[in-house]
């Protein structure tokens, strides 16, 4: 039987990056395609990138809520958006599934 070899790494935790300040960021160079842009530039290529809109929309308080407190460390609009995508992909699952079975059930 051949001997696996198994490499111990050392744990890395979170203490051991060094802390970022605002100065880190405001001194970044924001950079597109390998050519330095200014930050609205950079903005626009993230957005367009990332595929992202901004709108305003008005959600019931407890709605919001519910959501942050899920969300914890994490941004409670990324959870938002997840569950809508969710509830979007399901529909066109079922609907294609409809789709299948009449399709199947009239041959």
């Amino acid at each position: 039987m051949k001997q696996t070899s198994i490499t111990k790494t050392p744990a890395i935790s979170d203490d051991d990056a060094p802390k970022l300040t605002q100065a880190n960021f405001d001194s970044a160079r924001l950079r597109v395609a390998g050519r330095d842009v200014n930050r609205a530039q950079w903005q626009t290529a993230v957005r367009a990138r990332v595929g992202k809109q901004r709108v305003n929309i008005m959600l019931d308080a407890p709605i919001v809520e519910h959501f942050k407190a899920l969300a914890g460390n994490r941004g409670y609009q990324t959870l938002i958006n997840d569950s809508l995508r969710r509830v979007i992909e399901a529909g066109h699952l079922e609907a294609d599934l409809r789709r299948v079975i009449r399709e199947e059930l009239s041959h």
